[in-house]
């Protein structure tokens, strides 16, 4: 296993980290975790030099974490630092923080968390986290031993992470998503070297985006399959942002032993500049292939906003374009479900106003009609 570095920590992380979001499941059911398998898979990774393990209170329906609590048993939990999060989304006052933190601790079955973090942070989230003071308690906390480090895991704009780090001197890390296709949305580049450049250790969430970049369309298999040095488009996905030396650790939620196995053979062969011009060069054709599959030529520059009807155009169009590129219709719909009402495309009272303020000359009203027919079901 290939070691970096964690912004001003004295330690060294793995290349890779286990995600404990994507584990194998029984009957189809996310809130079943298939134990057996899992902690076959856990307990092999940390046998090999896997030394983060990342959880969180919601995933799998509330019980990745007292399954981590169990697999990390027999002297494994000694062999890792362990990292969780805070339900941000649950805390209406400052005294749920000790709350669900203890809770946490108990179903982990440990006296304490190596890395706690904010969880999802955006800006109305932050805000109200900011104004409950919680990081007060997250401080007594990092005191009294039950946490090691603050961080948080972050979902929003630029400039909203910049907002999060200034406001803080106590962060030690934080959590991002980003790959090659993500490298210009919400943290982005600019945020990693941000966070990076403030002395934070950086742990990359959804390198692979979620699986999507796994299995690509004929059109861009075949210019992966153009390369003189053959990988699988994961590996593709998991190099690209190894190369860079101001990521930390790389997260994969992995579903299969295969899975395990093939990303640890891949982090053995990762390390910062390791890619060619060339290479790097390759991974750019891919990504402006994938874009030309995008039917709706949105940048989210966001001048269409607000929409009198309240309809979150950008988003709608993203998720639509993603789910085009990447062939996740299904998944698109659910994203699409979890708008508000009011936020749909069938809100649109075609007043035209987006239309003329949309640089990129998009018919605006008829895509929505189009996408909403496609995802509104």
């Amino acid at each position: 296993m290939r070691y970096r570095t964690f912004g001003r920590l004295d330690w060294q992380p793995s290349a890779l980290g286990f995600g404990m979001m994507r584990l194998p499941i029984r009957e189809n059911d996310p809130g079943q975790i298939d134990e057996l398998l899992a902690t076959q898979m856990l307990r092999y990774a940390i046998e090999r030099g896997v030394n983060y393990v990342d959880t969180a209170y919601g995933y799998h329906r509330g019980n990745s974490e007292a399954f981590v609590g169990r697999a990390l048993q027999d002297g494994y939990r000694q062999r890792v630092r362990l990292a969780t999060k805070l339900p941000c989304w649950l805390v209406k006052e400052q005294d749920d923080f000790d709350r669900y933190l203890d809770e946490q601790l108990g179903r982990l079955q440990t006296g304490w968390v190596d890395f706690y973090l904010l969880h999802a942070l955006n800006k109305e989230s932050w805000h109200r986290m900011r104004d409950l003071r919680v990081l007060e308690r997250a401080e007594r906390a990092l005191a009294d031993g039950r946490i090691g480090a603050i961080g948080f895991s972050f979902h929003d704009r630029y400039e909203v992470f910049q907002e999060i780090i200034d406001a803080y001197d106590g962060w030690t890390f934080c959590q991002i998503q980003y790959n090659y296709m993500d490298e210009d949305n919400q943290a982005g580049r600019r945020g990693l070297h941000y966070a990076a450049g403030k002395g934070l250790g950086v742990v990359v969430m959804e390198p692979i985006r979620g699986g999507q970049l796994a299995s690509p369309p004929p059109a861009i298999q075949a210019i992966w399959d153009s390369a003189p040095r053959k990988r699988s488009p994961a590996e593709w996905a998991l190099q690209w942002v190894w190369n860079q030396p101001e990521v930390s650790l790389v997260l994969s939620g992995m579903s299969t032993l295969e899975q395990v196995q093939e990303n640890i053979a891949s982090a053995d062969r990762s390390g910062p500049g390791t890619l060619t011009a060339e290479e790097l060069a390759l991974i750019a054709r891919v990504r402006d292939k994938y874009r030309e599959l995008a039917p709706i030529p949105c940048t989210g520059c966001e001048y269409c906003q607000p929409c009198p009807s309240g309809v979150k155009i950008p988003r709608i169009f993203e998720i639509y374009n993603d789910a085009i590129m990447y062939g996740t219709m299904e998944q698109a719909r659910m994203f699409y479900g979890w708008l508000q009402e009011e936020e749909r495309a069938d809100r649109c009272a075609a007043c035209g106003e987006c239309e003329e303020k949309c640089p990129q000359d998009i018919a605006i009203i008829e895509w929505l009609a189009r996408v909403h027919q496609a995802l509104g079901q």
